[in-house]
């Protein structure tokens, strides 16, 4: 070494040696802590092959050692310096110098213990002592216990020898294993039996019967001591010291091949199997290894049969006899367990069956009731490459078309549409393509059903690659971890020694699931021939590579084999094949390439003669073949099918042949190994997986014993290829390579939002599993490892870096302090569109919003996905002649610079045009395939930032490259499979563009190409080409704010072929510079054909207002398909900027006592008013002014209504107070308030009107407060003449007001307007109380509702009794699904961080939503392991509450205190659910919008998880009004208990600007009451209120129409306010609206004025819309059928409104199927056909698809009853008898849901069976009414043993009616008669008269028509509807004529039972 080591360092080194055992991982028992794992790094050339490593002159020891930590770093070569340590021990004798690795030998081991027996006068002898200390050497235990073993064996005072012994374990324990494999060998040779050699010295399985054997004895032992180091302790002890000594200095034939590698790391000489021969010639150098025999089957070993599967699986194994034995081991476990398994066996050993088996398995769970649940289940196979997709693609879906499963590839080739991919069960992929799918949150419904992911060659991990795989795994047990659900991962590999580490990544328990076979099982043993030529000259070794290869390919011929040789690249094929036939002639062996004596061959010659490939037809005549991808598919195929009957015998193909198309053959020969690859852009070894996949095509299974697979290479790569094949290199993970691409993805997808999680997620890579076994493979050195085992800071450093990077690229978001991401756009589309990071980078130093086209191509060319694209010098000429031909662009740099190089190859994709030079070609390829989605993302990129000319200019280019089409071509090139070439080049030539042809007459086109039928053809396709118009409307909302309304209107024809399902259209928004509003629109085919599509969007406009903006529409696929619409401003008249807010005064808050009277006092449980209550309350309770109080939701605004409430008790006692509130919700909150309070206090009377209540006329009249929804005051106050009560309200409270401007603002303004027009007319005063949130115009409001300065009271938003924080988070996402899908993880983490333990609400759109965001919450919860965090009440008290619950989903989620709310839960559950929120028993509550307005329940935190709702009738989802959203944001924040409210508001990205602004700046209230004034006008002019015109006008003057119509002229398209405009505006209005009436039959003009009609009447009465009565007018005839009733009930417009939800249609689809009357199947979206399904689902009782149907039905049946009584009245009115009873009966029908004609009415009885039924039947009874008539006594002899009581029970529900009738003479208008008519129910017991109508969902009163009519002629004379309780007097009058008296009769029907009608003839009176 150079100097002595002083003692005291030597002690420090054996210290050092000692803690670096305590490092060795205590469970993998392998040899020492120097065992290098071989590395092949990037490249594969192995670790320190490339080191030249000499042992230093002189080890700076001291310095090494002065340090007391371990080594601070590694020094430079890994430690490698540990191996020279030498240590000069001060006993002198025993010393020697440096210990070489090569000479660390047994001898060394034999010297020593001489030494120490000498020394220390040891018992045993020399040799016995070496075998001991081999026997502890050799031992599994862990490091110290090995020390301290020896030391007992040598004694202390050699200690420095056992220090030494320690040090080389690895290389002893090497010698030894080494040794003992010869002896082995040479047992084996004497042996007749034959065994397999051991491999790898590390984890090979023996497959002796001795193993068997082993096995059972030791069952319990470890999995890994499997290995063959548990035998050699056996064979020590059978061997003695010096045989082995000797057997250990026997070399392998092989050895010096690399025996000598440098450094280290040189392999072991153990490695080859024995046998081995190695041969040397000129110039190369072989190495032959024979075949591995066959294992023979073990004791118990037997063979599965396929008679065993069940009788499903074994149509998937149709051919097959038995499985193989591989598929037999492992059947068990894959067929009948769950478990994740890893199987590593050979290549060609059936691993495609093990898959097959595991999707059996698969397919049996779903195998219920005899079929197939296709929908619950998806099956994803991830194979490496396409060609190997698409054969198992094939495979698959022929093997399991008997089962009827769709097997579909996804692949960079084959897309799949979304459609495709649902009817899909099995999609086989690869693993890029998977990755990006599973990137995409709106494919999560797509990864939430994959139930099997099989991953083939995993092996694959070692490639760069493999991080892909890691990532998918990684994202898979993640999801199985968070969702709970069970995903099954089948790893599939090669033979490949660190098995165990694989198996850990995939989760695959080593017991059972972990299937390890060597090669020895191969179904064909393979003999391997390694060439490796050591000629240096180019010219000489690519003679001798071919006259190597062609020696090769005679031999097998000679031997009567086939033989394929592999070459890389597709040029080569023809070259090799030329090179071969051209030896055989100089060789005279052309006779062996021939086969013209096979007997199919002169007509196979034929065939092959038509082929137009040149070089097949030469080659075949020699009986050669060529393969490869660049051949027509027809030529492929031909060849695949000559090889495979024998005409050929030589194949020379592209590796591609060896993954995509199974073709085996006796001989292969790998011709070099070096290929291109343009992905490196270079030349590049052929990796591990090619290799192994290539010989596994050696040896046909049913033919040969063995194959031969034969690689040629050079010699310096032959050690590599061996090492490789005898699957010695332990595979290591790639990803950290691309980490930052991993994560942005991760973080992207919402599964990883902090450190901690990336941490997490990092712990489920194979990364982390390799780190902690080799970690100087990943740089982490020794001091790292013992610093932190676990290596989670190492972790953390990494995860800390790559965000660090991210955050720099803005791509994601890194909050350091909080450790928090958040994804940003960018991030975003780099993750769906796979663009790495580093391109991310260049983007954004290279992106500008101006950019001209090269330079765009040049950002392009600099992607680093196209880094590695080489320049070489003999491209230069053809890449010049390129740029000159194809390039329309100048070329940045030119050819000769890599960039240049790029761009010239992206243009020439463009162009289409062609190259020659083979790497060119690759190139080309390679850039191609990655060049649609940058350009995609470059275009996202440009749109999300608003760049308008960038954005439309990246848009062009998509389109560009996805046709190969220039934008400057003409855009009918795009229909070039069609047009010939010609005609689309005289185009471009003549400069005739798309305007110009549409004008032209085919003629003029036909002369303009000088072409004439040229000129039909071109218009044909001119038409196909898609145009839109576009127009557009524009309303100002405030001076910031424009809302546009946009037609769409498709023109042109819909041909499949080219438009597909859909078109997709950008609709861009833009000012000179900056796009205001971008969305994509879907035109589908139905569509197209129907009305123009409308969207709306707002957009701001800044002030000085540009002279115009822009709307265009731009096709997303076709090229110059683009509309333009201009929105002008010259004339905009924008509405004032005022808005006046009322300061909060700083007042003293008033005492409750100020009211000034008890009982009022204790209306209150506090003691002061709220600040807002203390300012108006002097107005409110002291004065009779008109008040309009804005201020936000929750700062008390109905304790201020109450005020003026108790303000007119006291003045006006007798006068009515009329409450209108918008929602029934509202209206049923106020009740339950007022009821406890007010009502019960002050002792008065309350009233409800809603469609669920109609009170009676006595209740109005003595009612002192009436609550009612705006509908039912207009339909009361319309009669307002006639109704006393109506002129006696003196106080109007109207809550809620700001709602005018939504749907049903028309009616609150025609009451208040009516309200105000009574009061003026009966000069009594209404005093009106206006309530909203905070105005923009309460100025405009207030002067309508007649409030004056003092009344107005406009508080700021900001002025809450509990301040707001709000936060608005946008969410991309084009699917509302996925979108809403992706929410959910930040719902949860906004909990989390706002609200932890506080109420929260979460607001959805949807039933549908309540439910699946409550599920996930529940998965999210339950991977924080908090399962019911939010659960506050002890389990006895839940199941109490559970076991009242009836809805499911409630149940379910109620568990975990979570509750959900909406319309669909019944009355008991909904209020039960309120309670337990109320009372902070459950903490979170999902629920949909309605609980915003109706139920006063604040939290804490409120969050709104979108901001849409599907709108059925528009079929689209739109956008909550504001104020929905306002009222939402109002429920956060308790005034008793929260200092502050916080929202959390997750919207679609486009739209957070919007609600930035508005949910602050408050929103003006429009009217909308122009769109609906024609029935308001009819219910006037039928009141007599309006009789004029200008009465009509003078109507209008007072409704807030009028008011807003002259401040915001241009929101009304009114373009000035000048008198005499307004006024000529209004008349216009007023005539288009009497016209509109007087066309529908409403009204009637005449010259002065205007007078209802019966229609009109009718539509007033029943508050129906004139348009539904129209139509019953024009479609109600005489005698209509039910049928045709039927349609015409569906068809009201009131109807228009019902939702047909997202797919709804294929319900309404099932539905029409089971119901008797057809409906239109082309418009089953449509809400009529849905009324109308839901009407026959009814009557047929049928159960209905889901529960929302529930409720649709109750709303339509409600709603169906007035416009039913409509029709009636109408058929009445014309006299039509039979039309009108059989309406009648459709009445009877919706109350009893049966249908008239084809039920018996005896199904009213609740308890009647069909056989009951047939039984009465038979005996004459077929009514209800029959059997109330039988007397008591006779029931049970009817009935035959049926229970009479329960019949009797049933009967007491139905009224028995008797008539008594008599005709008499009126006295008074002589001559005329009138029937008296006493009616009297019979039955004394029953009490009430409310209607028996169990399904239908109100309560209702019996009633009952008198019908007097002639039946004979069809004539009806009159109707009477009564009701009565008891009796009845009344009387009808009978025509004058009394000729008509002969037929005449008097029917009684029923409103609702069926089956009870009386006649009773008027003659026999």
């Amino acid at each position: 070494m150079g100097y002595p080591a002083s003692d005291a360092n030597l002690h420090k080194v054996a210290s050092l040696a000692q803690r670096l055992f305590k490092l060795q991982p205590a469970d993998h028992g392998r040899s020492s802590v120097f065992e290098r794992e071989l590395n092949a790094g990037e490249d594969g050339v192995e670790f320190g092959a490339d080191l030249i490593f000499q042992p230093p002159s002189r080890f700076l020891v001291d310095s090494l050692l002065d340090n007391d930590d371990l080594l601070e770093g590694p020094p430079s070569s890994r430690h490698d310096g540990w191996h020279d340590l030498d240590h000069g021990y001060s006993n002198s004798t025993y010393h020697h110098a440096v210990v070489d690795r090569r000479k660390l030998s047994l001898e060394w081991l034999s010297n020593a213990c001489d030494r120490i027996v000498k020394e220390c006068a040891s018992q045993l002898s020399r040799d016995e002592l070496a075998m001991a200390i081999c026997r502890v050497l050799n031992s599994d235990k862990p490091g110290e216990e090995i020390a301290g073993d020896l030391l007992d064996l040598v004694g202390v005072s050699a200690f420095e020898a056992v220090q030494d012994l320690m040090l080389h374990r690895k290389e002893l324990v090497d010698a030894i294993h080494q040794g003992l494999l010869m002896l082995k060998s040479d047992k084996t040779a004497s042996n007749t039996q034959l065994r397999m050699p051991s491999y790898g010295t590390q984890v090979t399985v023996q497959t002796e019967s001795e193993r068997q054997i082993d096995k059972l004895r030791r069952k319990e032992e470890k999995r890994y001591k499997r290995g063959a180091e548990n035998r050699v302790e056996d064979d020590l002890s059978a061997t003695n010291f010096s045989s082995l000594l000797r057997a250990s200095e026997r070399r392998s034939p092989i050895e010096d091949l690399f025996g000598h590698g440098q450094g280290p790391n040189s392999l072991a000489v153990t490695a080859l199997p024995q046998g081995t021969l190695r041969k040397h010639f000129k110039g190369y150098e072989e190495v032959i290894i024979p075949p591995t025999p066959t294992a023979p089957m073990k004791p118990g070993e037997k063979l599965i049969e396929i008679q065993e599967l069940d009788g499903f699986a074994q149509a998937a194994f149709r051919g097959y006899k038995s499985l193989n034995r591989i598929q037999s081991q492992i059947f068990q476990t894959t067929y009948y367990t769950n478990e994740n398994i890893l199987v590593c066996a050979p290549t060609g050993a059936g691993k495609t069956n093990i898959a097959m088996i595991a999707i059996l398995h698969e397919i049996g769970q779903h195998f219920r009731d005899g079929y197939l649940h296709k929908d619950e289940f998806k099956i994803v196979y991830v194979a490496p490459m396409k060609a190997l997709a698409a054969e198992v693609t094939s495979a698959f879906s022929h093997r399991l078309s008997p089962l009827n499963m769709t097997v579909r590839e996804l692949t960079g080739d084959m897309q799949l549409s979304k459609n495709e991919l649902e009817e899909t069960q099995m999609i086989v992929t690869t693993p890029e393509k998977w990755d990006v799918i599973t990137r995409k949150s709106s494919d999560m419904s797509l990864s939430m059903l994959v139930k099997l992911l099989i991953i083939d060659e995993v092996h694959l991990l070692n490639d760069e690659r493999g991080a892909v795989i890691e990532a998918l795994v990684a994202r898979t047990l993640r999801q199985v971890e968070s969702t709970q659900t069970m995903i099954r991962i089948v790893g599939l590999s090669a033979t490949l020694p660190s098995y165990l580490e694989v198996a850990q990544f995939l989760r695959v328990n080593p017991e059972t699931g972990l299937f390890f076979f060597d090669s020895s099982y191969r179904p064909v043993p393979l003999a391997q021939q390694y060439i490796g030529i050591s000629e240096h000259n180019f010219v000489a070794r690519n003679a001798l590579l071919n006259e190597i290869c062609y020696n090769k390919v005679v031999d097998s011929l000679r031997q009567g084999h086939q033989a394929m040789v592999f070459v890389h690249s597709r040029k080569d094929t023809a070259k090799t094949a030329e090179k071969l036939v051209e030896l055989s002639r100089m060789n005279e062996d052309l006779e062996l390439f021939k086969n013209e004596t096979h007997p199919q061959f002169s007509l196979i010659k034929k065939e092959v003669q038509k082929s137009r490939n040149k070089d097949l037809i030469g080659f075949f005549e020699s009986g050669v073949g060529i393969h490869h991808a660049g051949m027509l598919r027809s030529d492929r195929g031909l060849t695949e099918r000559l090889f495979s009957d024998g005409l050929i015998k030589v194949l020379v193909c592209t590796a591609t042949l060896a993954w995509g198309v199974n073709l085996p053959a006796h001989t292969v020969v790998i011709k070099g190994t070096q290929l291109y690859d343009p992905k490196a852009g270079g030349w590049r070894d052929l990796g591990m997986l090619d290799v192994m996949q290539i010989f596994g095509r050696a040896g046909r299974p049913q033919f040969d014993k063995s194959g031969e697979g034969i690689i040629i290479t050079s010699h310096d790569k032959l050690a590599y290829y061996l090492r490789l094949l005898t699957s010695q290199l332990p595979i290591e993970s790639q990803f950290i390579s691309s980490l930052k691409d991993n994560l942005n993805a991760e973080v992207a997808l919402g599964t990883v939002t902090n450190v901690k999680e990336a941490c997490l997620w990092l712990g489920y890579t194979y990364l982390s599993v390799r780190m902690k076994l080799n970690p100087l493979a990943y740089g982490i050195g020794w001091d790292e490892v013992m610093a932190d085992p676990s290596l989670s800071s190492k972790q953390r450093a990494l995860v800390t870096e790559a965000a660090r990077a991210l955050d720099k690229a803005k791509m994601i978001r890194f909050d350091e302090k909080s450790g928090n991401f958040s994804c940003t756009e960018l991030g975003r589309i780099a993750s769906h569109f796979y663009i790495q990071y580093s391109s991310v980078e260049t983007y954004n130093e290279m992106l500008r919003p101006h950019m001209n086209d090269s330079e765009v191509i040049d950002m392009i060319a600099n992607s680093s996905e196209f880094e590695n694209i080489q320049v070489r010098e003999e491209e230069q000429n053809e890449l010049e002649m390129l740029a000159r031909t194809s390039c329309p662009l100048e070329v940045k740099g030119g050819p000769s610079n890599k960039h240049g190089k790029i761009s010239i190859l992206i243009q020439l994709y463009i162009s289409r045009g062609s190259i020659d030079s083979f790497s060119l070609v690759s190139d080309a390829a390679y850039i191609s395939a990655s060049l649609a989605r940058i350009v995609r993302a470059l275009f996202e990129i440009c749109l999300r930032r608003g760049w308008c000319e960038m954005t439309s200019f990246m848009l062009e280019y998509c389109k560009a490259v996805d046709r190969q089409i220039w934008p400057h071509q003409h855009p009918l090139r795009q229909f070039d499979k069609d047009l010939s070439a010609d005609i689309l080049r005289k185009l471009e030539e003549r400069g005739a563009d798309l305007d110009r042809l549409q004008e032209m007459q085919e003629k003029d086109i036909g002369a303009l190409i000088r072409y004439a039928p040229g000129g039909k053809l071109v218009k044909q396709y001119l038409g196909y080409f898609p145009w839109v118009q576009l127009s557009a409307a524009v309303s100002p909302i405030t001076r910031t704010v424009l809302k546009v309304d946009l037609l769409i209107t498709p023109d042109f024809v819909w041909k499949d072929r080219f438009h597909g399902a859909a078109q997709r259209w950008w609709i861009l928004d833009s000012e000179n510079d900056h796009i205001y509003h971008s969305e994509l629109f879907m035109l589908t085919k139905r569509m197209s054909r129907g009305e123009p599509q409308k969207l709306s969007f707002t957009i701001p406009i800044f002030e000085p207002h540009p002279p115009q903006y822009f709307i265009r529409a731009v096709s997303d696929s076709w090229l110059q398909s683009e509309a333009f619409y201009t929105i002008s401003f010259q004339n905009l008249q924008l509405p004032e900027a005022r808005t006046s807010h009322t300061e909060l005064l700083d007042l003293r808050p008033l005492p409750v006592t100020s009211l000034g009277n008890r009982t009022y006092e204790s209306l209150y449980n506090f003691s002061h008013f709220n600040p807002i209550q203390t300012q108006t309350f002097h107005v409110l309770y002291h004065t009779d002014n008109n008040v309009l109080l804005g201020a936000p939701t929750g700062s008390g605004k109905t304790i201020s209504a109450e005020l003026a409430i108790l303000h007119l008790f006291n003045t006006q006692p007798d006068m009515k107070v009329i409450y209108i509130a918008p929602l029934k919700a509202i209206v049923r909150e106020r009740m339950n308030d007022w009821r406890k309070r007010l009502v019960s206090q002050l002792g008065k009377q309350m009233v409800e009107m809603t469609g669920d209540h109609t009170p009676d006329l006595m209740a109005l009249m003595s009612a002192d407060i009436i609550i009612s929804t705006p509908e039912k005051w207009d339909g009361i106050s319309r009669n307002w003449h006639s109704r006393s009560y109506v002129t006696k309200v003196g106080l109007m409270i109207l809550d809620e007001i700001h709602l005018l401007g939504a749907d049903r603002g028309p009616i609150l303004e025609v009451i208040v307007s009516r309200m105000r027009y009574i009061s003026s007319q009966t000069e009594r005063s209404v005093r009106f109380i206006g309530l909203s949130t905070a105005l923009a115009n309460a100025g405009d409001l207030a002067d309508w509702l007649g409030v004056g300065e003092t009344g107005l009271f406009n508080f700021k938003p900001s002025v809450r009794p509990v301040p707001l924080e709000v936060h608005i988070q946008g969410y991309p996402g084009k699917y509302y699904c996925p979108r809403m899908n992706s929410m959910n993880k930040p719902a949860y983490a906004a909990i989390c961080t706002h609200s932890p333990t506080k109420p929260v609400l979460i607001f959805v759109s949807s039933r549908r939503q309540t439910r699946l965001t409550a599920l996930d919450l529940i998965q999210y919860a339950a991977s924080d392991e908090h399962p019911r965090q939010f659960l506050s009440m002890p389990e006895e008290v839940l199941q109490m509450i559970l076991s009242q619950v009836t809805d499911q989903n409630l149940r379910h989620t109620l568990q975990f205190g979570i509750g959900l709310h909406h319309a669909g839960l019944n009355d008991k559950d909904r209020s039960l659910i309120e309670e337990l929120f109320a009372n902070n028993k459950i903490q979170v509550l999902v629920c949909t919008s309605t609980l915003a307005w109706g139920v006063n329940l604040p939290a804490h935190l409120v969050i709104i998880k979108g901001t849409e709702y599907y709108d059925g009738k528009a079929k689209r989802y739109v956008d909550f009004p504001i104020t929905d959203i306002l009222q939402m944001m109002g429920r956060a924040g308790r005034p008793q208990y929260d200092q502050h409210g916080k929202a959390v508001i997750l919207v679609h990205e486009p739209k957070k600007s919007f609600y930035k602004k508005f949910l602050y700046e408050p929103f003006p209230v429009e009217s909308s009451l122009k769109e609906q004034l024609h029935d308001h006008i009819n219910a006037e002019i039928v009141s007599g209120t309006i009789c004029h015109k200008e009465d009509a006008l003078h109507y209008l003057t007072w409704t807030y129409f009028f008011r807003r119509l002259v401040v915001n002229p241009a929101y009304y398209g009114l373009e000035d306010t000048a008198p005499e405009i307004l006024s000529s505006y209004l008349s216009r209005l007023v005539q288009d609206t009497f016209e509109d009436l007087e066309d529908s039959g409403c009204i009637k003009m005449n010259d002065d004025g205007v007078e209802p009609l019966m229609l009109g009447s009718i539509a007033s009465q029943y508050y129906l819309s004139y348009m539904t009565v129209s139509m019953f007018g024009s479609n109600i005839g005489p005698d209509t059928s039910l049928e045709v009733f039927l349609h015409i009930l569906s068809g009201a417009s009131e109807f228009d409104e019902l939702p047909v939800r997202h797919n709804e249609e294929n319900y309404n689809e099932a539905l029409s199927k089971n119901v008797p009357y057809m409906v239109d199947n082309n418009r089953l979206d449509d809400p009529h056909v849905k009324a109308n399904l839901l009407f026959q689902a009814h009557f047929s009782q049928l159960e209905l698809p889901i529960s929302d149907y529930v409720t649709d039905l109750k709303s339509v049946l409600d709603q169906s009853i007035r416009i039913i009584q409509a029709m009636i009245d109408i058929c009445a009115n014309s006299g039509w008898l039979s039309s009108t009873i059989t309406c009648m009966h459709l009445l009877q029908m919706v109350m009893q849901g049966l249908w008239y004609d084809k039920d018996s009415s005896l199904w009213m009885l609740p308890c009647m069976s069909s056989d009951l039924v047939s039984s009465l039947g038979k005996k004459g009874i077929s009514s209800v009414q029959q059997l109330l008539d039988l007397p008591k006594a006779n029931i049970q002899t009817v009935l035959e043993g049926f229970p009479a009581s329960r019949i009797s029970q049933d009967l007491q529900h139905f009224p028995r009616v008797q008539v008594k009738l008599k005709v008499q003479k009126s006295d008074t208008d002589g001559g005329t008669f009138s029937l008296n008519i006493k009616l009297a129910k019979m039955n004394s017991n029953r009490k009430t008269s409310r209607a028996f109508a169990p399904r239908f969902p109100k309560i209702k009163d019996e009633a009952w028509w008198l019908v007097l009519g002639n039946p004979s002629n069809s004539e009806l004379y009159a109707v009477k509807r009564v009701s009565f309780s008891d009796r009845l007097v009344t009387h009808m009058e009978l025509p004058s004529t009394p000729t008509n008296i002969e037929g005449m009769k008097l029917i009684l029907l029923s409103d609702c039972y069926l089956g009870f009608e009386q006649e009773y003839s008027i003659k026999e009176l």
